[in-house]
């Protein structure tokens, strides 16, 4: 089966890091080895999502050694995903489709296997775990329904695209290797339970606003049409 032509789409992501992030990563392409391409940074995306899970799992062993594993997994996590593109961009090596479908099935895995490791962590408790997989993948969805149908990839949501969210994790895995624990409220929780809650309501959020946004333009964009007078009962 031959694949059909790959629809045009923009990209945009409105992270308060995007700028900066977009300046490293056209020095880094630059400079990258010829031998290194976009497929061995892409497999290296995935391998270290992987580490990310693996590490988190780990924190009922080593806290310490753990927070350590989640950070350098996610530091190399950025790099791989973050620079696949752009080397394939800065050395006119782009593969739409191929490039489009294989990074997107890279992030969908590499997330299930970071909340898996989350889940198992003890420091979330795994329903939330779950939930936020759920709500992760309803807008995953819809982002690539939009891709298709509005020619537009979201990839930012106030401000929190997926390098800030890097971030965050890495904070709260060295907050949660000293200790899981917050309390608000004068009520102790688990730090990742309170961030996964909130993640969860975000998601939530972004889902509903951005599929009532591309239904409004896809409407304006095809309104209903007039009903043809053939066939109309007399």
């Amino acid at each position: 089966m031959t694949p059909a032509p790959a629809a045009a789409h923009t990209r945009e992501n409105l992270g308060l890091l995007a700028r900066a992030e977009k300046r490293t990563l056209l020095w880094l392409a630059a400079r990258l080895p010829d031998a290194i391409h976009s497929d061995h940074l892409s497999a290296l995306g995935l391998a270290s999502m992987s580490a990310a899970g693996w590490s988190f799992a780990a924190f009922s062993w080593s806290p310490p050694l753990a927070a350590a594993g989640v950070a350098g997994s996610l530091a190399a996590n950025w790099f791989g995903d973050s620079l696949d593109g752009t080397v394939a961009r800065l050395r006119q090596q782009q593969r739409p489709r191929y490039g489009f479908y294989v990074d997107h099935v890279i992030d969908l895995a590499g997330t299930a296997m970071l909340l898996t490791g989350l889940g198992v962590s003890g420091l979330m408790h795994p329903l939330i775990a779950a939930a936020l997989l759920g709500a992760y993948l309803l807008v995953s969805a819809e982002s690539y329904l939009a891709t298709h149908a509005v020619g537009r990839f979201r990839m930012s949501f106030l401000g929190f695209g997926p390098t800030e969210l890097r971030i965050v994790l890495v904070a709260g895995a060295v907050k949660a290797a000293v200790t899981p624990v917050v309390t608000i409220g004068g009520t102790a929780m688990r730090l990742f339970d309170l961030g996964g809650t909130i993640a969860i309501a975000g998601l939530l959020v972004a889902f509903v606003v951005s599929a009532l946004r591309n239904t409004r333009a896809l409407y304006v964009a095809e309104p209903m049409p007039e009903r043809p007078a053939v066939g109309r009962a007399a």
